[in-house]
């Protein structure tokens, strides 16, 4: 599995949610290009009158006769055959299999990348086997009958129409064309975007910073029964901390000095749809507490509001962090980690799947060579070995800058590892004992402090007491490490 990993699964995808009833085809189009190499015989006016007295498809046909012998100059003829025209299906008309028509089979498969029709009047089994394996999708025999060529052209135009239908709608609509790689750890973490596709079940996708947990995240919704219905991604971190409750469940009119008008929200926004909830661990307590209720009941209150509201909303959140350590330093509830934690997708990083690296290069580099109009870019085995070498904090999207840069100051054919420009790693700064002593003293003493308020309820003399220090030494210790009475974290 080369390139693009989504040619492979797409199989699996073509039947889930809305897809399966998506890609009915009503009417089909063609562009058919009739390479005649004998009109003499009239085979090929022929089939022309056929195609275009069809009532299963519509159909603009091309009947070319080349001048010269087509055994010479094969690739010049049929690039002059099929210029401005772009055809869909190719039929090569032919009164015998011997003068070559095997090789040239194989010569216009790879020109137009279409599938190619024979029509040989003399052809043995044998022949027709050798024709198969050159290339060719079908071979037939005169006399034509409609009856006979038609529901076998039209059965090929609508596959290869829900294929393309299918391949677009993935690639581009979702964007799944930058999901590029056959490492095993990844397809691992592929593998389970149909699986939440097909349910209903909250998702926790945890990868470093520029893995693609969004990409992952419109995957799963795209190829889901909700794919008609409203995408909404959100970066917790960037909602001001007291604007959270207002963005995701709105305010009603007069809520608050200036809410002169209803806001609808977040989830209200993503009714019927999938809400995308990134650095979930950045999300303040109290929010976390409301999102909780929400993900149980499916209802929410806005702002001012006096009655309940209901929504049908998927949720998918994301995180960069361990979320194991968001646990221990309390940023994330124990409670809403599990109900978010029901199908985990973990993204490796980058430097986990370095056997992608000349994937991604290659994917990248086509892409910006046709964004800076830069013509037969290629990579030097030095800038890929450069590249694969580097561990990429950044995973893929820092990746994608690096590529990008080089095909921007590239002024030759090839990329050299010159043009490979990496940031240079910062030795390790060494710590003494009583600085790495001191640090880890300090962590003891915050998350102590923190658990004995949390024991006896935010009140600092049981808190002093319990851990045997007077109640001014204890207040001071809360000061240090930025504690308050009433919250327990940092202020």
């Amino acid at each position: 599995m080369r390139a693009a990993f989504f040619q492979s699964p797409l199989i699996r995808f073509e039947l889930c949610g809305a897809y399966a009833a998506q890609f009915v085809v009503v009417k089909l189009e063609a562009h058919i290009l009739v390479i005649d190499l004998h009109p003499c015989d009239g085979e090929g006016e022929g089939l022309c009158r056929i195609l275009q007295n069809s009532t299963l498809f519509t159909s603009v046909i091309r009947h070319v006769t080349p001048d010269a012998p087509f055994a010479a100059g094969q690739k010049q003829m049929l690039a002059a055959c099929g210029v401005e025209f772009k055809p869909s299906i190719v039929f090569l008309v032919s009164s015998n299999t011997n003068t070559g028509l095997a090789d040239l089979l194989t010569r216009t498969t790879e020109e137009f990348g279409c599938c190619v029709f024979a029509v040989v009047d003399t052809a043995s089994s044998q022949e027709t086997v050798v024709l198969l394996q050159a290339g060719a999708v079908d071979v037939f025999s005169p006399p034509l009958t409609s009856r006979d060529l038609l529901p076998r052209v039209w059965r090929q135009l609508d596959h290869t129409a829900r294929r393309s239908l299918r391949s677009y709608s993935l690639t581009e609509n979702l964007g799944l064309r930058s999901l590029v790689g056959e490492a095993g750890v990844f397809l691992e973490a592929v593998r389970k975007i149909p699986v939440a596709a097909g349910c209903d079940a909250s998702v926790l996708i945890t990868g470093e910073t520029g893995t693609g947990k969004e990409l992952f995240a419109r995957a799963i919704h795209y190829l889901s029964a909700r794919a008609r219905r409203p995408f909404i991604a959100v970066n917790c971190g960037a909602i001001p901390t007291d604007l959270v409750e207002n963005e995701l469940f709105g305010h009603a009119a007069g809520a608050y000095t200036g809410a002169t008008a209803s806001h609808a929200g977040l989830v209200a926004e993503s009714e019927g749809g999938t809400l995308f909830l990134d650095e979930i661990d950045c999300l303040p307590l109290l929010a976390q507490v409301k999102l909780l209720r929400f993900l149980q009941d499916r209802e929410f209150r806005p702002l001012g509001s006096a009655r309940l509201r209901k929504a049908d909303v998927r949720v998918i959140a994301a995180t960069n962090v361990c979320p194991e350590n968001a646990l221990r330093e309390r940023r994330l509830r124990h409670d809403l980690y599990y109900r978010l934690n029901v199908l985990p997708v973990q993204i490796p990083p980058l430097r986990a799947r370095r056997i992608d690296i000349p994937l991604l290069a290659s994917h990248f580099l086509k892409k910006y060579a046709v964004e800076f109009d830069k013509v037969a870019l290629t990579f030097h085995p030095d800038a890929i070995a450069a590249l694969t070498n580097y561990d990429w904090p950044g995973n893929v999207r820092e990746f994608e800058h690096v590529v990008e840069r080089a095909v921007l100051l590239c002024e030759e054919a090839c990329i050299g590892p010159t043009q490979i420009v990496l940031p240079v790693a910062a030795a390790p700064h060494a710590i003494s004992f009583r600085e790495a002593k001191a640090r880890e003293v300090d962590q003891f003493e915050r998350r102590y402090i923190e658990d004995l308020l949390d024991t006896h309820g935010g009140n600092i003399s049981q808190a002093a007491r319990a851990a045997q220090k007077n109640r001014r030494a204890f207040f001071e210790l809360m000061r240090k490490h930025g504690l308050s009475r009433t919250n327990h974290h940092l202020v």
